[in-house]
């Protein structure tokens, strides 16, 4: 099994979820979260004082799949979330030792 991480603009949340739903995931864990990146945050005007805005808005999405999924998941993040701008976000994917269902004792892939 595998764990995909990936960092995404907020406001392309809805479309990545329903490339998941095409290629047959149903479940996923959304996180809101700030971070930045290559694009290191800006600077904005508010009442008339300048600042910097370090860290932007991003959404974290987590799964965790059977290993045959991964490919076909990756690539609907992928192909979902890019808007080809800097920012576009990061998808990290790690390897899962075990995974337990809590209500039915499930375990492995059955569990996810």
């Amino acid at each position: 099994m595998k764990k995909i991480e990936a960092i995404i603009k907020p406001f392309k949340l809805d479309e990545v979820k329903e490339a998941l739903h095409e290629v047959g995931l149903q479940g996923i864990t959304v996180i809101e979260a700030k971070g930045f990146g290559r694009q290191k945050g800006h600077t904005e005007l508010y009442r008339g004082a300048e600042y910097v805005v370090d860290f932007l808005p991003k959404v974290k999405i987590e799964l965790v799949i059977d290993d045959a999924m991964v490919e076909g998941a990756v690539e609907a993040i992928q192909q979902a979330a890019h808007t080809g701008r800097i920012g576009d976000g990061k998808i990290f994917i790690s390897t899962v030792e075990e995974a337990i269902r809590i209500r039915t004792g499930e375990t492995g892939p059955e569990a996810v």
